[in-house]
């Protein structure tokens, strides 16, 4: 398991409140309610992203910076955006989201990867593939990871897993849970292992 100093950035509510790039960042989307904030706590090993208990809190882009020992530059940046599909968000606010989601996902130079959260104790919802299909117009790295998993049986596992790859068209579909860890370390062997190929690929390129 890799381990980090974390520190809390900023919260952004608009594209020129971006914190300047200074390495490749992870983002992580789902709908409000798939555990977003207790994935992250888990990967970090410290309560860092508010866990709340009003699905659809989180109304900004919360970035995270993450530095290995005394080094002063973080070697990852997590940005924890706000979830999505939950019906009490009122539609002013919903509407606000696209005018820095967007900018976010599409134009932001430092994004490594996507990070998509879905829950499995319930069939694949049209926001989640339509979440994939928007990251694959763009042409952005995406790893979709099954939450809950813990409230599974080994069958119903084998069953959700089944749908996640149907109704999103990959095979790739990690298995986690934030509760009793599983799928968790394989989550950061992978999250490690783009921002590591992000950070040969931009020395190669400079």
């Amino acid at each position: 398991m890799f381990r980090y100093q974390t520190t809390f950035l900023l919260s952004a509510t608009s594209a020129a409140q971006f914190p300047a790039s200074s390495a490749p960042e992870i983002a992580f989307l789902g709908r409000s309610n798939v555990g977003k904030s207790s994935l992250i706590n888990a990967l970090l090993g410290e309560p860092a992203a508010r866990v709340s208990s009003t699905p659809g809190r989180t109304r900004a882009i919360n970035f995270f910076a993450l530095q290995a020992g005394s080094q002063p530059r973080p070697e990852l940046i997590l940005a924890d955006l706000p979830g999505y599909g939950y019906a009490k968000i009122s539609r002013s606010i919903s509407a606000e989201w696209p005018a820095f989601i967007n900018p976010y996902l599409a134009e932001r130079e430092t994004l490594a990867a996507c990070v998509c959260l879905v829950d499995m104790n319930v069939p694949p919802q049209p926001g989640d593939v339509m979440l994939a299909e928007y990251l694959d117009s763009i042409h952005r790295s995406r790893i979709i990871v099954g939450t809950k998993a813990d409230k599974l049986s080994g069958n119903q596992r084998v069953v959700a897993i089944k749908r996640l790859r149907e109704a999103l068209e990959t095979d790739d579909i990690l298995v986690c849970s934030a509760k009793d860890g599983r799928g968790v370390s394989a989550l950061w062997q992978a999250i490690h292992g783009i921002a590591e190929a992000a950070k040969k690929a931009n020395a190669e390129s400079s």
